[in-house]
């Protein structure tokens, strides 16, 4: 996401070139050739990755990003492709983001789209791409930010975005999406997990997949009393959705709980409130990863190695030495 140079050079080469253009075009025309060309370079995150958040700027912000998160083994991607299925019935462009973990010998996703939505990829209106994390905490790939606005650029209507899975440092789906669905299953012991992991404060909607199982009005019984212990300032009254994925039961259910969510978020402002936090998170991203760069690229100088020994002699203090690091590091 914080590739393609940081210097005026840079900065200047922000104007999308004509093929540039043409290739954004004939994405938003809905061409999938054109669409995953898109999501190499800002995955690759390129020298030309400016020109193409530039070139995709001022066609963004209309698709209904939705988060999907969830322990392993809850059916994360079964509900994902039931929830394509359903949004599709009903005439809606989708995007997909599935995250993976990195592969340790290609730096890869693990897990290939036709592998695991094989039934849309021959879909026209479905556009689904697998993103490796390559090391990056928070369960979401580091181009997450940008894969997402090609996909809102290539007109769709709704991006699922379905991470690693959910840990103590795996919620940060929260700060992508409009509306965050945490998928649990009976017998896992998710409702305590979830409660330890505060993921009653990430979800907008719960889904207790797997519901034809033994133990499933259980686990709806003991989210339903968690959260009335909790306190939700917002105002919205998550709703905890059944559903057995893998038939499609209770799959419009969701779509329905998605919708009403769209609907709060456009009537009280709360959308354009997340999105403005979601840009401050990625400008303030890039900006330290540019300032990272620019320190990194001191270390083959005399700077920081002076610095530190400095530090270790006792005739500098770290924090006037960080001061001093970033009179070197300067401005761009």
């Amino acid at each position: 996401m914080a590739g393609g140079g940081s210097g005026p050079a840079a900065r200047r080469a922000t104007e999308p070139g004509p093929e540039l253009a043409d290739l954004v075009d004939r994405a938003r025309r809905g061409e999938q050739r054109a669409v995953g060309r898109l999501l190499s370079m800002v995955e690759n995150a390129g020298p030309r990755l400016r020109e193409v958040a530039a070139a995709l700027a001022p066609h963004t912000g209309y698709a209904h990003v939705v988060g999907v998160t969830g322990a392993p083994g809850v059916g994360k991607s079964t509900s994902v492709s039931a929830l394509v299925g359903a949004l599709r019935a009903a005439g809606r462009r989708v995007g997909v983001l599935a995250v993976d973990p990195s592969s340790p010998f290609s730096g890869g996703a693990l897990l290939g789209d036709r592998v695991r939505m094989g039934e849309h990829s021959t879909d026209a209106g479905v556009f689904i791409r697998s993103m490796a994390t390559r090391g990056h905490l928070g369960g979401l790939a580091w181009a997450t930010p940008q894969a997402l606005r090609v996909l809102d650029a290539a007109g769709c209507d709704v991006v699922l975005v379905e991470t690693v899975g959910v840990g103590q440092s795996e919620i940060d789906v929260v700060s992508l999406a409009d509306s965050t669905v945490v998928l649990l299953a009976p017998g896992m012991g998710d409702g305590i997990q979830a409660a330890k992991a505060g993921i009653l404060e990430v979800a907008d909607v719960f889904v207790v997949n797997k519901a034809d199982r033994p133990g499933a009005a259980r686990t709806v019984r003991d989210l339903t009393y968690m959260m009335s212990l909790g306190q939700n300032a917002s105002g919205w009254t998550r709703p905890v959705v059944r559903t057995v994925a893998s038939r499609g039961e209770g799959v419009d259910d969701l779509v329905a709980a998605l919708d009403a969510h769209r609907r709060w978020l456009d009537a009280g402002g709360e959308r354009h409130r997340r999105r403005l936090a979601r840009a401050e998170a990625e400008i303030e991203a890039i900006t330290l990863e540019q300032v990272r760069g620019r320190i990194a690229a001191l270390r083959g100088s005399a700077t920081l190695p002076d610095l530190a020994k400095r530090v270790v002699a006792g005739e500098l203090d770290p924090y006037r030495a960080a001061d001093e690091l970033m009179d070197a590091v300067g401005p761009s």
